[in-house]
């Protein structure tokens, strides 16, 4: 395992470590409405905010930051860049800690989408959810729930419809 195992960078306990398949979600700042209740990735499908994901060419952004270290850092297993958060199921490799993944794809987009829309300020939400996946059924729930997001959602009729994701591919 990594140097970090189990520890908190704020908000929710986090597992850094090298061969691990996780399932990260991340969302942009203005995705839940204040005082939210905590109905997990549901609420995020209704698509609140500005929801800047939405646009084809923020997405890409997005899509290309997942795409950049595939194979070095991490493999990527299935993802899925939604209106206003993004879900990756990954396995971590040696080499870099599930935190600095993350925080790459958000400095990287931030910037990047940013400069696009003529902005400045927080574009993602400060912290992240990670669910390690425990055995092949807990792995395989993850990965279809990632697929069938875009569908549950209201987006498309079928996963490989939605362009921002592995199942499309």
């Amino acid at each position: 395992m990594g140097r970090k195992g189990w520890h908190r960078r704020g908000y929710l306990p986090h597992l850094d470590g090298w061969d691990i398949a996780q399932h990260v979600v991340f969302r942009l700042a203005d995705a839940l409405p204040k005082d939210a209740p905590d109905l997990g990735d549901d609420i995020l499908d209704l698509g609140h905010g500005a929801a800047v994901l939405a646009d084809a060419a923020n997405a890409e952004i997005v899509e290309d930051a997942l795409l950049h270290f595939h194979d070095d850092w991490y493999l990527l297993k299935a993802w899925c860049v939604m209106p206003n958060h993004v879900h990756v199921l990954l396995q971590t490799g040696p080499a870099v800690e599930l935190g600095r993944i993350v925080r790459s794809w958000k400095m990287f987009t931030t910037r990047r989408i940013n400069a696009r829309l003529q902005r400045t300020g927080a574009l993602w939400a400060a912290d992240c959810f990670d669910r390690v996946m425990r055995d092949n059924d807990h792995y395989e729930t993850a990965r279809r729930y990632i697929k069938m997001n875009p569908v549950k959602a209201g987006l498309c009729h079928a996963p490989a419809d939605w362009p921002f994701s592995s199942a499309s591919r």
